[in-house]
């Protein structure tokens, strides 16, 4: 009785899937044996069970030759955790062999982690992604996380991107500059997939060094990557009057067309400065291209290119080839972190478009525009703002007009880092965020800015779209259906307590802590880090069930 009860709760853990069946009667014949070896009444082996499925299920996806199956793995292991939290024993003999348990389940996870590296060598590229519609403070966990990195990459987007870092009072903006950089010890690399406006990076760092950070031998453009020209961001301008109402709502750094011209093939490399009259001829034919389809265009050709005259020498110097380094920093053993721009649903192909951006800001850019290989990934972190913010036109299905959403707009100072434009607030989006997930497949999560929902008295989550009497699965691509969807919500109870100052899970107001096991229980992907604070170091690193448990 004790052991088909447990099964079947345990059987909700696993996707109702075929392919999944195999292993899913794999696992009862197990479990069957297991309880052969205990009276049925034994209190531990009911407890005990979960835990040897999760490990059997580990175990069993970690040396699966078609995939690992995370999505399973990490069900498996978040039902072993619930079943060890709940009912820890209290007899000397079975908490010894408890122990034994957890050990050996912390031992399977470090061979599912291991099984995802290079064999050849210990070193790691882990991956920072923002979840939602950007702004979710990636940079401030890159910055924190920066001090275990050798090397932080940029891979996708342009100046269009936006990290602010609040450092000992001191406020730091980038655009360009991987916001690893603040870590003395980290090579940042700006690689192909990212497209640059040489004289706003050159300002960037210019900036920077005024505020004391030293950049010397520390900071590497790919000779593949792609300038925005000045002419780009006139047109970017140019092409947002023509739209009118229907416009995207561009920051206007040029980055469209700057990836435009790079699909069309006509476009400009930053390794092209090594050939200065070659560079000044395809300049030249940039500038004709656009004016016969802009007349009113505007651009001092030869201005522009006496700037580039003044800045090449520099821009060389510090130009490689960003493929071959970060592949030889990587077998060298050296640890890389990829630093994510803008965010998933501004992703060219799986966001809401046409209100996106121009590139692949989810996790296929780190291998387009790294050069880095997936077999080489590990860890993928998703960063998720507490609630949702959006920039510029589009969808975006939990928006708020009322008082909710001026205090989140408030409290959290929803202004953009790079056009100053107000965010639109709404509430976290659990559709989304499951979508985001499955594309990303992220193995830990980043909650960010907590802190703004204390001071309200409901917390919502946005948990399913409905259209039509019908609900949603999935993201729908059609942005009528999207816009006119019907969100469903779960109300939680908020909290009044200032959490600035809490340092573990535990010192957080109960209902903080309900809200955000509710979010890590929608999305199935357990919550490594919680903002609690603008400051970089306001942060409570929470570790995974199995761990805590394994430590008492």
């Amino acid at each position: 009785m004790y052991a088909r009860a447990v099964l079947q709760r345990l059987g909700k853990a696993f996707p109702n899937d075929r392919q999944y069946s195999s292993t899913r009667i794999h696992l009862q014949n197990i479990a069957a044996k297991s309880y052969s070896s205990y009276d049925e009444k034994n209190f531990a082996a009911l407890c005990l069970a979960p835990l040897w499925l999760g490990g059997i299920a580990a175990y069993t996806y970690a040396n699966d030759s078609e995939s690992t199956h995370c999505e399973v793995v990490s069900s498996a292991t978040a039902a072993a955790a619930h079943a060890s939290h709940a009912s820890q024993p209290h007899d000397p003999t079975m908490k010894e062999l408890w122990k034994q348990v957890l050990a050996r389940l912390s031992r399977i996870e470090d061979a599912v982690t291991n099984s995802k590296r290079n064999t050849s060598t210990s070193a790691c590229v882990d991956v920072v992604l923002g979840a939602q519609w950007g702004d979710e403070g990636k940079g401030k966990l890159v910055d924190m996380l920066s001090k275990s990195y050798d090397v932080i990459v940029r891979v996708a987007g342009g100046a269009n991107a936006g990290h602010t870092i609040v450092n000992d009072g001191k406020k730091y903006k980038f655009h360009l500059v991987p916001s690893g950089i603040l870590n003395p010890n980290a090579i940042c690399v700006i690689g192909n997939g990212v497209v640059v406006h040489l004289p706003s990076l050159v300002k960037e760092l210019e900036d920077l060094r005024q505020m004391g950070v030293d950049l010397d031998g520390r900071i590497l453009i790919s000779d593949r990557a792609h300038l925005v020209l000045d002419l780009h961001q006139q047109v970017d301008g140019l092409n947002e009057e023509r739209l009118g109402r229907n416009k995207i709502g561009t920051t206007k750094k040029g980055i469209g067309p700057a990836y435009s011209s790079k699909m069309l093939r006509n476009g400009i490399r930053v390794g092209d400065l090594r050939y200065f009259d070659d560079f000044q001829s395809k300049l030249r034919d940039q500038v004709t291209f656009y004016k016969e389809n802009y007349p009113n265009l505007n651009v001092d050709v030869e201005a522009e290119i006496e700037n580039f005259r003044r800045l090449k020498d520099y821009i060389l110097s510090i130009t490689v080839d960003t493929i071959a380094y970060l592949n030889n920093a990587h077998v060298s053993g050296r640890k890389i972190l990829v630093e994510g721009a803008n965010a998933t649903m501004l992703d060219i192909d799986f966001g809401t478009y046409p209100y996106v951006t121009s590139s692949n800001p989810s996790i296929g850019s780190v291998c387009t525009g790294g050069g880095i290989s997936p077999n080489r990934l590990q860890g993928i972190i998703g960063i998720v703002k507490a609630y949702c913010t959006r920039v510029g036109e589009g969808p975006f299905p939990t928006e708020l007009h009322d008082r909710n959403g001026e205090h989140l707009a408030r409290v959290g100072a929803e202004f953009g880092t790079t056009t100053g434009r107000p965010r639109r607030c709404g509430w976290l989006d659990i559709p989304q965020m499951k979508y985001s997930t499955m594309v990303n497949g992220f193995t830990e999560l980043n909650l960010t800015k907590v802190d703004v929902l204390t001071g309200l008295e409901k917390v919502k989550i946005g948990v399913a779209y409905w259209h039509q009497g019908k609900k949603i699965e999935g993201m729908p691509s059609n942005l009528q259906v999207l816009e006119s969807a019907q969100v469903e919500y779960e109300v939680m109870e908020g909290w009044q307590e200032d959490i600035s100052k809490c340092k573990r899970f535990e010192d957080l107001p109960v209902n903080a802590q309900k809200y955000i096991l509710r979010v890590e229980e929608l999305l199935g992907t357990h919550i490594k880090w919680i903002g609690v604070g603008p400051d970089r170091f306001d942060v409570i690193e929470r570790p995974h069930p199995l761990q805590a448990a394994y430590k008492h």
